[in-house]
């Protein structure tokens, strides 16, 4: 999926530069519809979303929905990982790196009608800034977080200082946000679906409810669970969740300031087993879906079907949690689920062509990455006699899996769960499975730092190595429930350090830190591929899964 390194020199560049300016600017449902555009499209979608409201969200399945609905202040370029103007037409910073100003599109409407202003833009960030209760939980606010650090009032002593300074709106079109500290999560973090900008109107509503719970039996707010008060930019609009039916549909936004959508109207339908996603297709029930089986592609292709295949661009990986099970303390036992887990068996068997066996958390299409970590081969004896050396022989562990979803990371989790439990059962250790909905429970759980040893991965959300270990080993995380400051340290000196080709270096020096700490183990990392009818203009393949569905139409 991945483009090469020079465009993350080129990322980092931009962060930092002085006055930097980027510019940019089926079946029954195949009736036709009134107006441009013809028939409905349905896409076979992977999971459920877990909100409507993106802000709230961090898995993939939630924001190909929101996406489509909301855009932020950056986008990427069509089918690539270059940053374009978004709602902001241009962008600039200053000589420090930490203020941004942002040159608004004029005439954007929202879908309730509201206008877009820097005012607006203002309220957003200051609306996530303020969250308090549940709402500074991680599994909540987790790209805020992120990104920006804490809140105006942190209510953890584990959630970071806040790195949000303040937002200021020159005039109407012109918006100033300002941070304490330059960071490698800038200007890419302005592209996020997670900060994408809401209509105020519907911020004010928003704060009339609130989420309720922590850890991992969050309640999320009604608003974000149904069609209605939601409002963004985008060419479509969210007209109906049914939730029982498993569909979000979305109508074409006729008041939408850029290019129409190709189709009246837009339908995801969760369809969880990818053998049925690929049936649906074949019967003409649905006109795309996303992650399809290694398997299938030549007879997919040889069938007449579309299947272009993204770049390299995401990590798989097990997570360990410390603080569920205090056994995962020990070094040894860390190093020894690692050489327990056979990693080869698991690309050969079950990634596409492409797929290869990871040795630290980023793919090798991300400058930083490194060549000279600590490497952790295949080997039962191995993990047998570290297991015996840490006292741990007898190691019990609870593994948890998502259900109802395949990722672009993760086409098959339940038999890629079953070969890596088979690995460690030789190795002596007792595996107790967890099944679990992929959202909310899953997600939140795995966050919440709830189950000993998770299935997850990553998606780049754009080029740079510090969205891959920086979104997990630059401070305490709850996902791995350990705090070692060597390997914090190693991450945040990268982070901060304002020379392109130092930077990258000190990628490679964290990353050999990280993987001589081993929180987890880095799986693979695969190219994967996307479906579309014979009948179908289909969008430029995204290598950030974030494929534009206006740009959808029918031959």
């Amino acid at each position: 999926m991945r483009i090469t390194g020079s465009r993350v020199v080129q990322t980092i560049a931009a962060t930092l530069a002085v006055g930097v300016i980027a510019t940019g600017c089926a079946s029954e449902r195949g009736e036709k519809d009134e107006g441009k555009g013809g028939k409905t499209f349905v896409f076979g979608a992977a999971g459920d979303p877990g909100s409507l409201d993106p802000a709230l969200a961090s898995d993939g399945e939630t924001f190909r929905v929101t996406r489509q609905a909301f855009e932020a202040l950056i986008e990427h370029e069509p089918g690539g990982t270059e940053l374009v103007g978004g709602l902001a037409k241009s962008w600039e910073s200053d000589e420090s790196g930490t203020e941004w100003t942002f040159k608004l599109q004029e005439g954007v409407k929202f879908h309730d009608g509201e206008k877009l202003t820097a005012e607006a833009v203002c309220k957003n960030y200051d609306h996530w800034f303020n969250w308090t209760g549940t709402y500074q939980n991680s599994a909540v606010s987790y790209y805020w977080q992120t990104v920006f650090g804490g809140f105006a009032k942190n209510e953890d002593k584990d959630t970071p200082k806040a790195n949000y300074k303040g937002c200021e709106a020159k005039d109407e079109n012109t918006a100033v946000i300002s941070v304490h500290e330059p960071s490698a999560n800038l200007p890419g973090g302005f592209s996020l679906q997670a900060l994408a900008i809401h209509s105020p109107k519907a911020i004010d509503k928003y704060k009339e409810q609130e989420a309720t719970g922590e850890n991992d039996a969050i309640s999320y707010p009604k608003y974000s669970q149904e069609a209605g008060t939601v409002a963004g930019t985008g060419p479509f609009r969210i007209t109906e969740w049914d939730k029982g039916n498993k569909e979000v549909t979305l109508e074409r936004f006729d008041d939408y300031w850029g290019e129409k959508a190709g189709v009246e109207k837009l339908v995801f339908r969760t369809i969880a087993e990818e053998s049925a996603r690929r049936q649906a297709l074949q019967a003409g029930n649905i006109h795309g879906y996303d992650l399809v089986a290694p398997s299938d592609v030549k007879t997919l292709e040889k069938e007449g079907f579309q299947v272009p295949v993204r770049g390299v661009f995401n990590i798989f990986y097990v997570g360990f949690s410390q603080e569920a099970n205090k056994a995962l303390e020990k070094k040894d036992v860390r190093q020894a689920l690692t050489h327990a887990i056979d990693r080869e068996n698991v690309v050969k068997t079950q990634l596409p062509e492409g797929g290869v066996a990871a040795t630290q958390f980023m793919p090798d299409t991300v400058d930083g990455y490194s060549k000279d970590v600590a490497t952790y081969e295949f080997s039962t004896d191995k993990a047998k006699e570290l297991l015996k050396k840490a006292g741990e022989e007898k190691l019990k562990v609870t593994f948890c899996y998502p259900t109802e979803v395949t990722r672009p990371y993760m086409p098959a989790p339940a038999d890629m769960y079953e070969l890596m439990k088979s690995d460690l059962e030789k190795a002596g250790v007792g595996v107790d499975p967890k099944p679990m909905k992929w959202a909310p429970d899953y997600l939140d759980a795995t966050e919440a730092g709830s189950c000993d040893l998770h299935l997850l991965g990553w998606t780049g959300d754009f080029n740079d190595a510090y969205n891959f270990i920086g979104t997990w080993f630059s401070g305490y995380d709850k996902q791995w429930g350990f705090r070692d400051d060597k390997v914090f340290d190693a991450v945040k000196k990268a982070e901060a350090e304002p020379d392109v080709a130092k930077r990258v270096e000190l990628y490679k020096k964290a990353n050999e830190v990280i993987m001589d700490y081993i929180p987890g183990v880095p799986v693979s990392s695969s190219p994967p591929s996307i479906a579309f009818a014979k009948d179908v203009n289909p969008p430029k393949v995204s290598p950030l899964t974030q494929e534009n569905f206006a740009e959808v139409s029918f031959k």
